[in-house]
């Protein structure tokens, strides 16, 4: 069987630490990626780049998984999602990277941009009201609602947030990073048990992350639950 084009470029990346100098090591990834990225566009489409998520060699599923986290949009948040629980540990974690990369794209770059200027907002109420004003433009960004409930909670609004994370969840069932912090809401709020419920929520969605096992197993231990 022929390798697929995608594997090539995506050998050419740089690994992590082959540069001594750190500095040298980000200018040449940078670089990399940028020309990993125009080729997978010259030759590959969202689809096709889909389909190869289910290709039984594991570096064929890590290259397309990453082509995804650069070019991917919302049409592929189930699929990169399914990748969650694959057998490869490195598909494991680079999907969930990519994920978070297809979420704060949204369905279009205006809305992406949109997000990051409320995000680079010097206070926290200028944040909130560029916030405020994406949702209210964009009511289905989940991504949006997903940073307004992290302010929320940095501010300790923790109710506000809860609900900014359910919203999230509706409009995205995928968004393992709301349920969790859900979690840490009712954590705060002092409701173990509705705590719980969130953090075994963002483990069935995303069973690699170890801090919300953590959470789950102290939390299981305090109140007596299997």
């Amino acid at each position: 069987m022929t390798e697929p084009r995608l594997i090539k470029f995506f050998r050419k990346l740089p690994e992590n630490g082959l540069l001594i100098e750190s500095e040298m090591w980000e200018a040449s990834q940078a670089k990399a990626v940028h020309r990993f990225c125009r080729r997978v566009k010259q030759y590959y489409t969202e689809g096709t780049l889909s389909r190869m998520l289910e290709h039984p060699n594991a570096e064929v599923r890590r290259a397309a998984v990453f082509a995804l986290s650069l070019v991917g949009g919302m049409n592929v948040n189930h699929t990169l999602a399914a990748r969650l629980v694959d057998d490869d540990e490195q598909v494991r974690n680079l999907a969930s990277e990519a994920l978070w990369s297809v979420w704060f794209r949204g369905v279009d770059e205006v809305q992406l941009d949109k997000l990051k200027e409320a995000l680079s907002r010097k206070s926290a109420k200028a944040a909130l009201k560029g916030l405020n004003e994406l949702v209210n433009e964009t009511s289905d960004y989940a991504e949006a609602y997903n940073q307004r409930a992290v302010l929320y909670f940095r501010l300790g609004q923790y109710q506000k947030a809860i609900a900014d994370c359910e919203q999230v969840l509706k409009l995205n069932p995928h968004h393992f990073g709301a349920a969790a912090g859900m979690g840490q809401c009712y954590v705060r709020l002092k409701k173990p048990r509705a705590a719980l419920r969130a953090f075994r929520s963002a483990y069935r969605i995303n069973p690699n992350l170890e801090d919300v096992k953590e959470a789950i197993e102290s939390l299981e231990e305090v109140l007596g639950d299997e």
